[in-house]
């Protein structure tokens, strides 16, 4: 799920999902420095905390002549096409009125987090909860990869249910985790098929 814009200073507001503006044209002449993603993550975050999201990654490339900056944002519950709609505009509003993407033409994409996000926060783990996972390196008392679903979390360990028995483990001891593609799995609330995506 995202939402894109193309960016340019100066350059109208504009930006939602699977929608494009028209940014300036790109400008002949050396490519200025990349922009520095700690900067540009102390700007925005605070506009994300601000529509109750977290800011789950920022990253700038090229494309062409043009730069993409690329911003993930996830939420409890998950966000809608409404949510990433709202990001993209907030977002595109605070980079216009900043320099820290410089003067060259952008685009500015807005997205969740796919199914390969790996889990490295106790909130990724709490937004998973009922997933199958799969840590991506040894871990647990017998260093072998754990595999089971989240039952429970808190924000110092997860609860995984491995062959019928919930077991109790620490993030530490684990490693990031990844969630695995289920197809045919039923939802227990919704009884809606789940096949893995957010």
């Amino acid at each position: 799920m995202h939402g894109s814009s193309r960016r340019g200073r100066p350059g109208p507001a504009a930006g939602h999902a699977k929608a494009h503006g028209r940014g300036a044209p790109p400008r002949p002449g050396p490519s200025q420095p990349a922009p520095d993603p700690s900067l540009l993550r102390s700007l925005l975050e605070p506009v994300v905390h601000a529509m109750n999201m977290d800011l789950e990654g920022i990253r700038v490339t090229s494309a062409g002549r043009r730069r993409v900056l690329r911003v993930i944002v996830d939420a409890d519950g998950g966000v809608s096409l409404d949510d990433i709609a709202l990001a993209s505009r907030e977002l595109s509003s605070r980079l216009d009125r900043a320099a820290e993407m410089g003067d060259e033409p952008y685009t500015l994409e807005v997205s969740s987090p796919g199914v390969d996000r790996p889990l490295t926060l106790p909130r990724h783990w709490r937004r998973n909860v009922g997933r199958l996972v799969v840590t991506s390196e040894p871990g647990g008392p017998d260093g072998e990869r754990i595999e089971g679903r989240i039952t429970s979390t808190s924000e110092s360990g997860v609860v995984l249910e491995r062959d019928g028995v919930p077991r109790e483990y620490r993030y530490a001891d684990l490693g990031p985790g990844r969630v695995q593609v289920e197809f045919g799995h039923l939802d227990d609330e919704t009884g809606e098929e789940d096949i893995g995506g957010h």
